[in-house]
């Protein structure tokens, strides 16, 4: 499978961050783009967008997935300081306005979503989905643009019928695998942490990703990328090489059916276009 990674004319992705230390994503083309989530600085967001030769004008909206400080850090700036609208739940707005971490408040930016109901930006047809976390809510998105379908789920306490039926219908897939189940029992986490991490509202493991990617792969997915990576109770080879051995197992050719990359922590990501 070959990637034109640098055409004007296709639509592109990459993180600018991904993990506790703060997420962010962009999905984009030539004209105008999307972050979905915005919880590294702004100074940083502009920096590596800029590398990519992204300016902050390029930016139409801000999907939050969640109201965990790792994914809001500068919706304040970007909302109100740029005029860049931020879609959100509703008990994920209430959220942001209750996080005392927050500088600035959310006015004339805050644009409301519910789940299920798609609403379009640009050439986006987007639908966000319920996704299990600690949270006051979570949501996965499911992005149709052009011939291409995205769906992106972080922070996922739990595999859902949701994520089942629309990892079926992606061409490209964003999805958390957070820690090694070995490394996280054998870590230096207190008890309650761990129990908190590998509960129904906590994080997904590399084998609980991997078994739902074989279980639930097709013949249209192009690209896998692997989120959200705990720093302490993980590693970006083992992540993949169990993600990897997973899909092998059922007969898929990893990089050649199916591109799989992992998005590691506090680094700008490769820029795939597709």
């Amino acid at each position: 499978m070959q990637y034109n990674l640098f055409s004007s004319d296709k639509f592109t992705f990459f993180s600018l961050g991904s993990g506790s230390c703060g997420n962010c994503y962009y999905l984009g083309n030539s004209h105008y783009g999307i972050l979905i989530d915005a919880g590294i600085g702004p100074r940083v967001i502009k920096k590596r967008l800029a590398e990519y030769g992204i300016d902050y004008s390029f930016i139409r909206a801000i999907l939050i997935t969640h109201d965990h400080y790792d994914h809001i850090k500068s919706v304040g700036y970007l909302g109100e300081k740029m005029h860049i609208p931020v879609y959100a739940t509703r008990d994920v707005h209430r959220g942001i306005a209750n996080c005392p971490l927050l500088r600035q408040n959310l006015n004339g930016s805050r644009k409301y979503i519910e789940k299920g109901a798609s609403f379009q930006i640009e050439d986006f047809r987007i639908t966000a989905f319920d996704v299990p976390h600690d949270s006051n809510d979570n949501s996965g998105y499911f992005l149709e643009f052009g011939n291409h379908k995205l769906m992106l789920a972080t922070d996922v306490g739990q595999i859902t019928d949701d994520l089942r039926m629309f990892i079926k219908k992606a061409n490209h897939v964003v999805i958390e695998s957070n820690y090694d189940e070995e490394m996280l029992q054998n870590g230096r986490y207190p008890y309650y942490l761990k129990q908190r991490i590998c509960s129904g509202s906590g994080h997904l493991s590399n084998r609980q990703t991997a078994q739902f990617l074989a279980e639930n792969y097709s013949e249209k997915i192009a690209n896998i990328w692997l989120c959200h990576l705990s720093g302490d109770n993980n590693h970006p080879d083992l992540a993949y090489e169990t993600v990897a051995e997973h899909l092998t197992r059922k007969g898929v050719k990893v990089g050649e059916e199916v591109m799989l990359a992992v998005l590691k922590r506090n680094v700008l990501s490769v820029k795939i276009e597709f």
